[in-house]
């Protein structure tokens, strides 16, 4: 056999698709490693300008405006306290021991850090007074930070012991003791020493960086903690080598003080995405994770939406069908029907109607039961299925009273239907109780135009019609 050459050669040539698949995952993979090294970037942001200070700018230079100064303590003081209230409502409701250890570091601070303000009239009378609250503040919250690192993903506290007054009471008794020992080695000679304050400022350095390095070692994945939280501990511990360098009122000094409070600033914007979601640090989901639930939710919805279609259409179709032999039920074979007959009447095409009725159905339910007279019935519209076009509809109109529409059908070949459905039902349909038995039917015919010009008229015309097959002997068909 001599094949077309056409069917090979005219045909475009078919390009195999790429490997989306590993396209995708190695630019998942590029994205990935970008994002990392934008964070890492922002996060040694602070040594730049430290670098720049050292080597361009005179230590010697001074700003001392005590005015400012105090102004810049009580505006932090201000956000330490509503910091610190925002994640104890965090803790209140999770109860993740984490957050507990960030509110006592929050509070903690802000109230060590207060005395730094208050004694800045007193810079030059009693230096060390005024300076040793700030490293002693810092190294407080880096204690705190670091032991909630350490709890963190721990059980949570019981709900009766988050609001605790015993417990809360305790740790500002705490605090107060600091507040006054930090006063006491101030003012003796002991604070006068430059290794003091270096002292807390390294500890605070070191302090952060273990906290990092926890972050990494314990593989924790919180987008919370991988983000706000560990540049945080990333600017806190600059903040640091910024103040072991720099000395007070110039601008390095200056400088330690900004990259701690845009560290300050990254974790309270941190605390308070958890306030506004979860009001918890472990479950705030990243971009990522919320398009991932996003696309399962839409797809819950879909579905649900879906089974709900289902649901209403099934309960439409049960609406609308014969609940025993699955005809439609006569509401609905009204309805569809007049909807043939408006096109009929619109176009000029033909349409039918057979009136059917079951010869003898009382004996048959009165002899072998109504499950018999049930079964017959479901047998006699399956059978009258076979026969039918999709386009034909049959109804139930009570009992054993059937009615058919045929579309785009006269008299005469709707009467030949109806003598092949009277054959199908004598031929084919029998009772389990006696399969001896054969059924009849009484079938009336109407052609809407010639017997009637509405449904009301070709239904009454067919159903007369019907009668007199009845009395004309039964089983027949009757179409003038």
């Amino acid at each position: 056999m001599l094949l077309d050459s056409t069917q090979y050669f005219d045909r475009p040539s078919v390009v195999p698709p790429p490997d989306t698949g590993r396209i995708q995952r190695t630019i998942r993979v590029i994205t990935q490693v970008y994002s990392t090294f934008l964070l890492v970037l922002f996060g040694l942001l602070p040594l730049a300008a430290i670098a720049y200070l050292s080597a361009f700018q005179s230590p010697a230079l001074l700003f001392e405006e005590h005015p400012f100064h105090e102004l810049v303590i009580w505006v932090a003081t201000l956000e330490g306290l509503f910091v610190s209230y925002v994640t104890w409502r965090c803790y209140k409701h999770s109860g993740e021991p984490f957050l507990r250890w960030l509110t006592l570091g929050f509070l903690g601070f802000t109230l060590i850090y207060l005395p730094h303000g208050l004694f800045t009239g007193m810079a030059h009378e009693h230096m060390w007074l005024f300076l040793l609250y700030g490293p002693a503040s810092r190294l407080f919250m880096g204690v705190c930070f670091f032991v909630g690192l350490l709890s963190y993903g721990a059980a949570v506290d019981p709900a009766g012991q988050r609001g605790r007054v015993a417990y809360w009471g305790g740790w500002l008794a705490v605090v107060g003791l600091i507040i006054v020992a930090v006063g006491v080695i101030a003012l003796s000679p002991l604070g006068a020493h430059p290794a003091v304050r270096l002292s807390m400022e390294i500890a605070s350095l070191v302090i952060a960086l273990l906290g990092i390095v926890v972050v990494f070692a314990r593989g924790i994945r919180s987008p919370l903690m991988t983000t706000f939280f560990t540049l945080s501990l990333a600017f806190f511990a600059q903040s640091s080598i910024a103040f072991v360098l720099g000395k007070p009122w110039n601008h390095m000094w200056w400088l330690a003080h900004v990259i701690f409070a845009s560290g300050f600033f990254l974790l309270s914007y941190g605390v308070v995405s958890a306030y506004l979601t979860t009001r918890a640090f472990s479950t705030v989901l990243s971009q990522e994770e919320l398009m991932a639930q996003l696309r399962m939710s839409n797809a819950r919805t879909e579905s649900a939406l879906a089974e709900l279609r289902a649901t209403h259409e099934q309960l439409e179709h049960q609406a609308a069908t014969d609940w025993l032999t699955g005809a439609a039920n006569r509401r609905d074979f009204l309805a569809r029907t007049d909807v043939e007959i408006s096109r009929a009447a619109r176009t000029g095409a033909p349409l039918s109607l057979l009136a059917l009725d079951l010869d003898h159905f009382k004996h048959i339910n009165d002899r072998y039961g109504h499950q018999a007279g049930d079964d017959l019935l479901k047998k006699f519209v399956s059978q009258m299925t076979t026969i039918l076009r999709p386009s034909d509809i049959i109804g139930r109109f009570g009992g054993d009273e059937f009615v058919i529409a045929l579309p785009d059908t006269t008299r005469e070949v709707a009467a030949n239907i109806g003598e092949r459905c009277r054959i199908q039902l004598e031929n084919n349909v029998k009772i389990v109780q006696d399969p001896r038995v054969k059924f009849g039917m009484c079938i009336g015919v109407a052609e809407f135009g010639l017997d009637g010009n509405t449904l009301e008229q070709c239904l009454s015309i067919a159903d007369e019609r019907l009668y007199r097959a009845k009395e004309a002997g039964r089983n027949q068909v009757v179409a003038m």
